[in-house]
């Protein structure tokens, strides 16, 4: 495809593919990536049969959906599921959710013992249930208690790197981003992604790369931006605007596996396959079905399966109609009857490129414990999930599964 029919929003139809020596692969502790692309932990969807299906179109690091360590630590049996060992995913990434130093270091201690290769922590869950209790993106506005946290996983972790994944502040008069990093950085983070956005903005507004930018220039390990990646193109203009030495990839790739293949071209110095058309989407959608079959059973892959058709469909023609009758599927066989009948031969749509996915447009005001920013300095750790019931309650409110 040459540069004139490349299928992009007006925003990159100049933006040229990586020039040879451009960009170097992304180095996190012994990991080396040489596509600097890294798919976002997202709750509910980066479960290994999404994981596997990214894998496949291209090259570079895809992280587990958060993983809540108090729940891996007692054997709760989704915790478990989610977190288990696949022989032909490597290298083998999880993201851990804890706030207990003494909960991250035994998990960490058991996932080294199993083989894996990579561990993010998130401090960026913008969910009330959490920063209400002072866990998720509350924890950087405490960057001793962020230390101590990284340091207890650190210290666990052998030659396994940690990095850490958080937001730029809670909200514009509480930016802690640059504080957070440093202490990162101090114990023994290999890297630090950051999402350009405040826990207030959720995913509302556009992403400030400048903060990357800071960022980047205020740390020596390696910085990982994210925020507004939905086109391939997407990751060049942020990584020669912001400096970052690699990019994670979040809502842009949901029902867009194909995606990844993208940016192996473009790293590559080549312009990018074209999009599947609808008859390539569903094949893909028919097998992402028969994952999630094997992994959860009929059942409860199905239901998993609802969410996906709308963002497998976002933009073509006619997909309106089905929605409905999608959000109800009953079994993966009527995914196709349902589809067949919009035009299997429809190119991919231009506008489904930048179209919203998964999250909406609100913000919010950020919920924190009493007087929880009176000591920044305090480095005592919130309290999070304990009991079984309680770890249940908490990752249905985070979505995952």
């Amino acid at each position: 495809m040459s540069p004139a029919e490349r299928i992009c929003t007006p925003l990159n139809s100049d933006v040229p593919p990586a020039r040879e020596g451009e960009f170097r692969p992304l180095n996190i502790g012994r990991l080396r990536l040489d596509t600097p692309v890294v798919l976002a932990p997202m709750a509910g969807v980066t479960n290994y049969p999404f994981r596997s299906l990214c894998r496949e179109h291209g090259a570079g690091l895809y992280v587990s959906e958060m993983i809540t360590a108090r729940g891996f630590l007692l054997g709760n049996r989704l915790t478990t599921k989610l977190a288990a060992v696949h022989p032909d995913e490597r290298p083998r990434s999880i993201q851990i959710y804890g706030s207990d130093p003494k909960d991250l270091g035994q998990m960490v201690q058991r996932l080294v013992d199993e083989g894996i290769d990579h561990i993010d922590i998130n401090f960026g869950c913008p969910v009330p249930k959490v920063t209400r209790q002072g866990g998720g993106s509350a924890i950087p506005a405490k960057p001793r208690l962020l230390a101590r946290l990284v340091r207890a996983m650190v210290a666990n972790a052998q030659d396994v790197p940690v990095t850490v994944k958080m937001r730029i502040g809670l909200d514009p008069e509480t930016l802690t981003y640059l504080d957070a990093g440093r202490a990162a950085q101090e114990e023994g983070a290999a890297a630090v992604g950051l999402h350009a956005r405040t826990a207030a903005q959720l995913y509302s507004g556009d992403a400030d790369w400048d903060a990357i930018g800071n960022l980047k220039q205020a740390l020596d390990v390696p910085v990982l931006g994210n925020g507004d990646v939905f086109e391939c193109w997407d990751a060049l203009r942020m990584m020669r605007e912001t400096g970052c030495d690699g990019v994670i990839v979040g809502r842009g790739c949901l029902g867009r596996p194909w995606l990844f293949g993208e940016f192996v071209s473009v790293f590559a110095g080549q312009e990018p396959a074209s999009p599947p058309n609808l008859g390539g989407v569903l094949e893909v959608m028919e097998e992402h079905g028969r994952r999630l079959e094997d992994l959860f059973g009929e059942e409860l892959g199905v239901r998993q399966m609802r969410k996906w058709t709308s963002w497998y469909l976002r933009g073509f023609r006619g997909a309106a109609g089905v929605r409905a009758q999608l959000s109800r599927l009953a079994a993966f066989d009527e995914m196709r009857p349902l589809i067949t009948p919009l035009g299997l031969d429809q190119p991919f749509p231009l506008q489904a490129l930048r179209a919203s996915r998964a999250k909406g447009s609100r913000t919010q005001r950020v919920k924190l414990p009493e007087g929880y920013l009176d000591n920044r300095d305090d480095d005592t750790p919130p309290k999070g999930p304990h009991t079984a019931d309680e770890i249940r309650a908490w990752e249905k409110a985070l979505g995952a599964g």
